[in-house]
């Protein structure tokens, strides 16, 4: 524990010279605190505590300095029906984009998702809410933080930045599919994701994890070298789990973008905590300064992919023959 201590006040003390914007570390945990707590009741897919998170997270959007996504609004608009409750209603992804500056490259985008959905009230226990403050406020705020840092870095992108705040992954990831099916942009025109999922919490159930992150489908595109080398900087490492990095590609919204052939790729910090799915995966377990740190990563990183020429690619490899071969479709068409 000291070490990681120790690791943490260095990088704090580095970060304060660098060039790109510092995240502050009680700002994102005060919205992680909001988003997770009773009031939303646990922002189930749909509800009124969902619909309070999406006017939360578009308001956000705008006082950091991100524009609408979709047209001259932050919302893109979908029907959904609840299989377990039967309820139906009207459900929001939130949108917020920083437009490119190359005159060619500024129609392309990069997009960082994040669900924002979790699993509302289950059973009769006094503490019945799931509030999901690391699964997954914890990602929604990296949505938040990073587009507010983005819009005022001096470093401007060349291709535009989309940031996208998804419902309905935990019932099926059924925003992403949504979105893939009535896309707000050319989906060929998306050149990469970048998705955020349990981003806040270090006590990986194998251990304690200080700045490192994981990310989905390690060799599956050249999208992570870009991710790894952009990192470094930060003083986060961005590494493959041995075990859990190709199965875990299939656990979250990049998989639809994937699917649909556009690189897309999962950032997390622990695959398994002990409050998974659990109604006690509260705000006050968030490792605030190491989940700053990781938003910054993640702001570098987004940064030099949407400042690259060339797209990411998907690497010539047994596991990505799908998704080549939808990316062959998708800009072929």
């Amino acid at each position: 524990m000291t070490f990681c201590l120790a690791a943490l006040a260095l990088l704090n003390a580095q970060v304060s010279t660098k060039s790109w914007a510092h995240v502050d570390p009680d700002s994102a945990l005060a919205h992680v605190r909001y988003l997770s707590s009773d009031e939303l009741k646990g922002r189930d897919t749909p509800s009124a505590g969902l619909d309070k998170a999406a006017d939360y997270i578009a308001e956000q959007f705008k006082e950091g300095g991100a524009q609408p996504g979709n047209g001259d609004s932050f919302f893109l608009e979908a029907e959904y029906t609840n299989r377990r409750s039967g309820k139906s209603g009207k459900v929001r992804s939130v949108l917020g984009v920083i437009p490119g500056s190359d005159s060619v490259l500024g129609s392309e985008y990069v997009l960082v998702t994040a669900h924002y959905d979790h699993l509302g009230q289950r059973g009769t226990a006094e503490d019945n809410i799931f509030n999901g403050a690391n699964d997954n406020a914890s990602g929604t705020v990296g949505l938040i933080e990073a587009a507010a840092a983005i819009s005022s870095s001096p470093k401007k992108p060349k291709r535009s930045i989309m940031f996208v705040a998804l419902w309905g992954e935990e019932k099926g990831l059924q925003g992403a599919r949504a979105f893939v099916k009535n896309p707000p942009v050319a989906l060929k025109n998306i050149v990469a994701v970048i998705n955020l999922e349990q981003i806040g919490r270090t006590d990986d159930s194998e251990g304690e994890r200080v700045m490192e992150a994981n990310i989905t489908g390690y060799s599956f595109s050249t999208l992570t070298n870009s991710i790894v080398d952009a990192a470094k900087p930060s003083g986060v490492k961005v590494t493959e789990h041995p075990k859990l990095s190709n199965p875990y590609f299939r656990a979250s919204d990049n998989l639809i973008f994937a699917q649909a052939g556009i690189p897309a790729h999962t950032i997390s910090t622990c695959y398994q905590f002990p409050d998974y799915h659990r109604a006690t995966d509260h705000w006050d377990k968030i490792n605030k300064r190491n989940f700053a740190r990781i938003i910054e990563m993640v702001n570098l990183a987004t940064l030099e992919v949407a400042s690259q020429t060339k797209r990411p690619e998907w690497n010539l490899i047994p596991e990505t023959s799908q998704y080549r071969q939808a990316y062959a479709e998708l800009i072929g068409g």
